[in-house]
């Protein structure tokens, strides 16, 4: 039992791990169901880096997809929102 809680925790700390994930969890925070597109062009960054990132918060279960048409809608998940609150533990600022 321990052993999983230890995995799910480790999921979600390289799920963090990236200052470019960090950006786009404060970025969802903000602007909740943005595509990747959408993210790509706010953070100034590649698509395809932008996928790869999201891809990652997924499978930590940061964010969640939603397919709308030809695009996916991002947004933070529940535990996402834990995540960015945990944030202000490592911050001197109240910004998140």
């Amino acid at each position: 039992m321990i052993n999983k809680k230890c995995k799910k925790l480790e999921r979600v700390y390289k799920g963090v791990a990236n200052h470019r994930r960090v950006e786009i969890l404060l970025l969802l925070k903000k602007n909740d169901k943005m595509s990747l597109n959408d993210i790509a062009d706010e953070l100034g960054c590649n698509f395809k880096t932008i996928s790869e990132h999201s891809k990652r918060l997924f499978a930590a279960g940061l964010i969640n997809k939603k397919y709308k048409g030809n695009s996916v809608i991002h947004s933070l998940s529940p535990f996402g929102e834990k995540i960015i609150k945990t944030f202000k533990l490592f911050s001197n600022s109240q910004e998140y």
